[in-house]
């Protein structure tokens, strides 16, 4: 009866597609830069960067929510910055999969001063999306007997005309940020454009085929260095889909205990969802982060098991030769 249940709850969000959200989303949005915004490829210091991320959601439901993402970016001399990304949600007794893989572009050639730290950055991405499901996993209301329950051998008269489909998805967004070293105050703000191509949900009867809705996002925030050995970075993120749409502020602190050691620690609200506490840990390059949803909704209220964790992993490779007196003030959490 629980794998009906979620069949069936699966189901529901495949045919509510088309009026609400139904991409995948992470609370440390900041460590997969190609999902918020193509723009954001390669704004970072260093040559390149190699992130991955991990997030486990609604416990309370057998074979919950799960998602994946690996991201890679590397910048170049010639105004243009180069990207590819990965993810994949697995959810539901059903097998469902939803998967992306992208390509992203950022032109960096815009610059407000001739040092290059104040620039608007246009950025484009192109890929495909895969969505999949098992129909063998499901258990079906004619293939139960009152008497002896289900019978995996029994033929079911619902069938499925597709249980795949992998189409060309594309977006677009821009930033703009300074990241001149020694202010006080380094402001940066974007807005991106998702599933442009709208591709249609393959899973849909009827004369008029559901598409996947665009998502817009806008997000922005501060970094307020405060001191020599500490930062403060107040952030807010927008983002609607359809019918949905997801408002989260924040704030996260950035403390130097050493040249190649800091502490990172901070917390999001989700409005109407989630309060979000951060931690992480700076080290030689590589960042470490772990953050946990802790539900605040009515939904929170009465079903147990839906808060979320998210796990973080990030390496940037610094440029072999920095100029004297260069430090690139990285526009992104």
């Amino acid at each position: 009866m629980k794998r009906l249940i979620a069949a069936c709850f699966f189901a529901a969000i495949i045919q509510l597609s088309a009026n609400a959200q139904v991409d995948p989303h992470f609370s440390q949005y900041y460590v997969y830069p190609s999902w918020i915004n193509p723009a954001l490829t390669g704004a970072i210091d260093g040559d390149y960067r190699i992130s991955g991320i991990y997030r486990n959601q609604w416990n309370s439901v057998d074979n919950a929510f799960s998602t994946a993402g690996l991201s890679a970016d590397v910048v170049t001399n010639k105004n243009v910055n180069f990207g590819a990304s990965v993810m994949q949600q697995k959810a539901g007794s059903g097998g469902y999969k939803y998967s992306t893989g992208y390509l992203s572009i950022a032109y960096t050639g815009i610059r407000f001063d001739a040092e290059g730290y104040k620039r608007l950055v246009f950025g484009v991405q192109a890929g495909v999306v895969d969505r999949r499901f098992d129909r063998t996993k499901f258990q079906m209301g004619d293939q139960w007997n009152p008497i002896t329950g289900y019978n995996p051998s029994t033929a079911t008269v619902d069938q499925f005309p597709k249980t795949s489909s992998t189409v060309f998805d594309a977006g677009a967004g821009l930033v703009y940020y300074d990241a001149a070293p020694g202010k006080k105050a380094n402001i940066f703000a974007g807005f991106s454009a998702s599933h442009l191509t709208q591709p249609e949900d393959p899973f849909t009867n009827g004369i008029v085929k559901s598409k996947l809705p665009v998502r817009y996002t806008v997000h922005g925030g501060v970094k307020l260095n405060l001191s020599e050995n500490f930062n403060l970075v107040p952030n807010a993120l927008y983002l609607r889909q359809g019918t949905a749409e997801e408002k989260m502020i924040g704030a996260y602190g950035q403390i130097k205990t050493s040249d190649v050691f800091d502490f990172l620690v901070g917390v999001n609200y989700r409005f109407k969802d989630a309060v979000v506490p951060f931690a992480g840990l700076y080290y030689k390059n590589m960042t470490l982060g772990f953050s946990y949803d802790a539900n605040t909704s009515d939904l929170g209220k009465n079903v147990s098991s839906v808060n979320s964790f998210e796990l973080s992993l990030s390496y940037t490779f610094k440029r072999s030769k920095e100029p004297a007196g260069r430090n690139f003030i990285c526009p992104r959490l």
